[in-house]
């Protein structure tokens, strides 16, 4: 009912909405068990299951409760900007309810680390594990884009499971600029540093639309600066769907692409994590990430799209995949497949 009559408003002031509503909702709901047979370890962490929340539906933590309260494992809030931002001129989110896809222009709208900071102390994660999705304000040139990065890691370690550097969304000019060599290794300087005195693992999430040579520059730099893995893939780029990113279906192939090359440039490095995130839409998406070795996995538009029955879905199958072959424990099912 909730999706039928959502679906019928902008898709901005839907999206608004339900987050106003789980915000209300999340001090009434209950605890959902999960599977003890799903839990893993990555990054030093305890996962109760695969299966996250990727960054852009919780941008100022406003529904940490309710989201928790759903099977999923870990949530990732932001993207979050040093200072409050407006982002860009709506209209700025447009569905592709056939395709199940999203196209964003939002421009890391939010409203700014110190506000999302007491949204985040003043939540219950239930348990679940909490990242953060860090960006550099619009009006911050790239030159000093290190010293946002740097900012918002100090402030978001303490309160935080894990955190992200996001230089890849195409909807803030320049910012892919900085997936390149310099660009990056000046900002994981930067975050380095605050990582000395106070320690979380830190990830960096890559764009679709990058070819192999880059990919393999992020790969070398995360090695060298020893990050705790890369989160696989942001929005892709369509020009003639318009301006801002791609989520959802129409993402998948270009993302998953991505993730198999990341993952054979990873081999010989496990304790590097490959986040998958990018056209998820099904538990056979999941298997097909589990079989090239990948773990975690974050949803957003078949979230959106398909609501909390795609968790229950996937946690159904896997539950029953595992009964079947009577085995106990996640990485025993991967490494089954």
């Amino acid at each position: 009912m909730f999706k039928n009559v959502a679906f019928k408003l902008d898709a901005e002031i839907a999206h608004e909405l339900t987050i106003k509503s789980m915000h209300l909702l999340g001090p009434w709901v209950n605890n959902t068990p999960t599977d003890p047979r799903f839990k893993l370890q990555a990054m030093g962490l305890n996962f109760k299951s695969p299966i996250g929340l990727a960054a852009g539906l919780d941008k100022n933590a406003a529904a940490i409760n309710f989201l928790t309260y759903l099977p999923f494992s870990f949530i990732e809030v932001g993207t979050v900007t040093p200072l409050p931002q407006e982002g860009n001129p709506k209209p700025r989110l447009f569905r592709y309810i056939e395709e199940e896809s999203l196209r964003n222009c939002m421009g890391f709208n939010n409203d700014g680390a110190d506000a999302i900071v007491k949204n985040i102390q003043n939540s219950d994660r239930r348990e679940k594990i909490l990242g953060a999705n860090l960006g550099k304000n619009k009006l911050t040139p790239n030159e000093q884009a290190q010293n946002d990065y740097a900012t918002l890691y100090e402030k978001f370690a303490p309160h935080s499971d894990y955190l992200v550097i996001n230089v890849s969304s195409p909807n803030t000019p320049g910012l892919r600029d900085l997936l390149g060599d310099i660009g990056l290794r000046e900002i994981f300087q930067a975050v380095t540093e605050k990582r000395k005195n106070f320690y979380r693992p830190l990830l960096v999430k890559v764009s679709p639309d990058m070819n192999q040579d880059e990919l393999t520059s992020v790969v070398n730099l995360v090695k060298e600066y020893e990050l705790s893995g890369i989160i696989a893939t942001n929005t892709t780029i369509m020009p003639d769907r318009g301006a801002g990113g791609i989520s959802g279906k129409l993402l998948y192939e270009n993302a998953r692409n991505t993730r198999k090359f990341l993952l054979e440039q990873l081999k010989e490095t496990p304790a590097i994590e490959l986040i998958g995130v990018g056209g998820f839409s099904s538990y056979e998406d999941c298997l097909d990430f589990w079989k090239m070795g990948g773990r975690l996995i974050q949803l957003y538009s078949a979230f959106v799209f398909q609501g909390p029955k795609i968790l229950h879905d996937i946690e159904k199958k896997l539950a029953d995949d595992m009964t079947k072959k009577n085995i106990a424990s996640f990485d025993e099912f991967r490494s089954s497949l």
